[in-house]
C-alpha cells in the first residue's frame, strides 16, 4: 500500500518543489479569465482584515497542487488521505493513529463537542475566547462555565482548574487566545493540563501556535490520554477556503472522534489534502508569513498606540485593542474606507480585534482610522 501510494502521489505530480517565493504582494490577488468567474470578492478595493486569514495566500506550492490536479477532482481515492495523515503524524513525532482529519479545526471543534456531550454536565472557557463551536454544547444540553480573563486580558488557568468539577466533561483552552493574542506559558499550561482529572476532557486550540516560537503540546497525548490538540492549515499556512484541519490525540480518543464522523478522514476534498501536503514541504512560505506578520503587526500596533488604543500583546496575526479613548466612530471611519473589521468583543473598555494584513493594508488602516 506504501509504494502504489507513494507512487500515485508522484503520478498526479505532488512532489513539487523549486518554485520561489519572490513576489509575496502577488499572493491573494484576484484572477479574472474571459468571462469566466474566478474571483468571488464583490469588490476588488475591499480590504479583509476580519478574520484573521493569511494575506499572502496558499504556498506556491500548494498554489501548484491544486492547478495541477484540478482534473482529478472527480475521484475519492483515499490514498491522499492516508498520506496527508502520515506527514502530519512526522512533523508532530506522533503516530499515524494519533491523527484525525476534518474540514478545518472547525469540523474537529465540533467532533469534540458532540463527544463531551455524549453525558450530561458541564464545560469551562475562557471569557472572551474562540466560543462561535461551541452552540453544539449548549444545544445538546452541556452547561457552559466562562471564565473571565485576568487583568492582562490573559486566561486565568488557575480560575479555570477551579472551575473544574466531577460533572466537567471538557475544557477549552485556545492558545494563543482568540480574540486576545495573549499565549499561556508552555511550563503553566504543562501543569495545567497535568492537574485536570482523567475524566475531563482537555481541549487545546493551536490554531495560531505557528505564529509563535512556543512548541506544540502534541508530546503529551501518551501520557495524558484526556487531552485532544487542534490544529488548522487556515491560518499561517493560508487555506482558510479549502478547509483542512486535525486533531491530535490518544488512539481511544481518535477512534471515539472518528465513530461520530460520517465519512472518516474524507471530509476534506481531494485537491485541500494535496495542497496541505504541499504546504507541509514550504518551510521558507512559513518562515515568510511568520516574519512579514511580526514586522506589519509591530508597525500596527506602534500606530494604534499613538492613536491613545491600549493593545494586548500579540502572539497571532492579529491584534486586540481598546476604543476607549479613541475620539472618532472607529466602525464608520472602516465603513467609509472599504475596510472589514472586528466587532466589539468586551464592551467595558470597547475591546475590538483587527486582523494583520500586508503592510500597504494596515497602512491604509491607519490613515483611515486617524
Amino acid at each position: 500500500m506504501e509504494t502504489s501510494r507513494r507512487l500515485w502521489l508522484k503520478k498526479i505530480g505532488i512532489g513539487v518543489a523549486g518554485i520561489g517565493l519572490t513576489n509575496f504582494n502577488s499572493f491573494a490577488s484576484p484572477v479574472v479569465s474571459g468571462n469566466s468567474v474566478t474571483n468571488f470578492e464583490t469588490d476588488a478595493n475591499l480590504i479583509f482584515l476580519r478574520s484573521n486569514e493569511n494575506p499572502y495566500g496558499p504556498s506556491p506550492l500548494a498554489r501548484k497542487a491544486f492547478a495541477d490536479n484540478a482534473n482529478i477532482s472527480n475521484r475519492y481515492n483515499w490514498d491522499v488521505a492516508e498520506q496527508l495523515i502520515s506527514d502530519l503524524a512526522k512533523k508532530n513525532s506522533v503516530k499515524d493513529e494519533n491523527i484525525l482529519l476534518g474540514a478545518g479545526s472547525t469540523e474537529i471543534l465540533d467532533l469534540v463537542a458532540k463527544f463531551a456531550s455524549l453525558d450530561k454536565g458541564n464545560y469551562v472557557i475562557a471569557d472572551p475566547s474562540y466560543d462561535y463551536w461551541t452552540v453544539t454544547m449548549d444545544n445538546l444540553g452541556l452547561k457552559k462555565n466562562k471564565i473571565p480573563l485576568t487583568s492582562d486580558k490573559r486566561i486565568n488557568l488557575e480560575a479555570m482548574l477551579e472551575a473544574v468539577n466531577k460533572d466537567t466533561k471538557l475544557v477549552y483552552i485556545c492558545n494563543p487566545n482568540n480574540p486576545t493574542g495573549a499565549i499561556c506559558e508552555r511550563n503553566e499550561l504543562v501543569d495545567f493540563v497535568t492537574r485536570i482529572p482523567l475524566t475531563t476532557v482537555v481541549l487545546i486550540d493551536e490554531a495560531y501556535l505557528e505564529f509563535t516560537k512556543q512548541k506544540s503540546l502534541s508530546n503529551l497525548i501518551d501520557s495524558h490520554p484526556n487531552l485532544i490538540i487542534a490544529k488548522t492549515f487556515s491560518k499561517i499556512y493560508g487555506l482558510a477556503g479549502a478547509r483542512v484541519g486535525y486533531a491530535i490525540a490518544n488512539k481511544t480518543i481518535i477512534d471515539n472522534l472518528a465513530n461520530l464522523q460520517s465519512n472518516t478522514n474524507n471530509s476534506v476534498s481531494v485537491l485541500s489534502k494535496l495542497a496541505a501536503i504541499a504546504s507541509l514541504k514550504d518551510d521558507k512560505f512559513v518562515s515568510n508569513c511568520y516574519l512579514l506578520n511580526e514586522n506589519v503587526r509591530q508597525y500596527t500596533i506602534s500606530e494604534l498606540k499613538k492613536l491613545n488604543c491600549e493593545c494586548i500583546s500579540s502572539n497571532t496575526n492579529f491584534i486586540y485593542f481598546s476604543l476607549a479613548n479613541y475620539n472618532k466612530d472607529y466602525f464608520k471611519q472602516l465603513e467609509n474606507n472599504n475596510i472589514q473589521g472586528g466587532r466589539i468583543y468586551e464592551e467595558r473598555g470597547k475591546w475590538t480585534r483587527i486582523t494583520v494584513g500586508k503592510m500597504a493594508e494596515m497602512e491604509k488602516f491607519i490613515k483611515a482610522i486617524k
